[in-house]
């Protein structure tokens, strides 16, 4: 089965031609960071606009590099959401028209689910089941994936999620849009042990998490030195390594229990997120104490693409899942409410 993928569920429009024998056959993505960048954020009708632009000219770029024309597809798969609304609705009305015209049947994808099959994209690929670390934008949560669509949530932020308090963390340092990488990357000059910042909701029993506590923790930090104005060079990368150490032990823990608890020896770490280097390297050295494989997306896949939502498509597809005519997106969207297939 050969599916065409478009993802246009925020500041990223991607589309990715996946095949069932022969792989990926073909992907492109425009990032809007630039734009968005001079305000500081994700301005969602700029975001819709510029949607509009790419979208058609990505389809017929990646078409063309796959060799692959209408009556080559088997169908087309569209980001559904969650994610901003007008984002959406671009992605869902070219991927359905684009359908209608075509005569394909077309499926809806969840987002999340999409980051979450993601690292089934890479050659050594985690079977069903494992427990899944999703850490992409506004969603933080632990589930138990037993099989395509059927997701037991386990835990997640009860306030911010850990990608957006990275980003507001480094919005309090001055640093730019997008904030995560940029904490990231300054954490590495960062002395370790200058400053020891609270791991949130680790002192209790559950898998529940919290990063508003620890993102204000950091605000406090940041004001005793002076305020923003006032940080040195030094300074800035002491406190992103001190707030990244204590965002990362906090994801550690809670997957280690996830994995106590559901009893899995596979763990699945997707979303943007799951590209920090640090990351990585305390879950990879956790998880091997324990005899649990972790898996992640290639770095190209950890963002918004379009190579995960049409291999999330194909799957769905295959099992017999199509949508509508009419069109219809989810901005909220809870994963757990997707019905398990076959």
């Amino acid at each position: 089965m050969r599916v065409l993928g478009i993802e246009s569920s925020c500041d990223e429009t991607g589309v990715a031609i996946y095949d069932t024998r022969a792989g990926l056959l073909g992907q492109a993505l425009f990032s809007q960071i630039a734009m968005h960048a001079e305000y500081g954020g994700v301005v969602p009708e700029l975001a819709s606009r510029d949607h509009v632009r790419r979208l058609l000219p990505l389809v017929r770029q990646v078409m063309s590099e796959a060799d692959t024309g209408p009556e080559k597809l088997d169908g087309v798969a569209y980001t559904a959401g969650p994610g901003l609304a007008g984002a959406l609705l671009v992605g869902a009305g070219v991927g359905r028209a684009l359908a209608y015209g075509w005569n394909l049947p077309a499926v809806p994808v969840h987002h999340m689910e999409g980051h979450l099959l993601a690292p089934q994209l890479e050659a050594d690929a985690p079977a069903f089941p494992f427990v899944a670390l999703l850490v992409s934008g506004g969603h933080t949560l632990l589930l138990d994936a037993r099989g395509l669509g059927d997701y037991v949530p386990l835990g997640e932020s009860v306030d911010d999620a850990a990608g957006e308090a990275f980003d507001k963390v480094a919005k309090m340092m001055g640093l730019g849009y997008p904030g995560g990488p940029r904490v990231a990357k300054l954490a590495e000059t960062g002395t370790p042990g200058r400053f020891r910042f609270p791991r949130p909701m680790t002192d209790r029993p559950g898998l529940d998490m919290s990063f508003s506590g620890l993102k204000t923790f950091t605000l406090n930090t940041i004001n005793d030195l002076g305020g923003p104005a006032a940080l040195s060079d030094q300074d800035r990368a002491d406190v992103a390594r001190a707030f990244e150490e204590a965002a990362v032990d906090t994801l550690v823990i809670k997957c280690r229990r996830a994995i106590q608890a559901s009893g899995h020896q596979r763990l699945v770490v997707a979303g943007g997120v799951s590209a920090n280097r640090r990351l990585r390297e305390k879950l990879d050295a956790d998880m091997k104490k324990r005899g649990v494989r972790v898996y992640y997306p290639g770095l190209q896949y950890c963002t918004d693409n379009g190579a995960m939502i049409a291999y999330a498509g194909a799957l769905r597809l295959q099992a017999g899942e199509h949508s509508d005519l009419p069109i219809s997106v989810r901005p909220r969207w809870p994963l757990v409410e997707l019905e398990a297939l076959g």
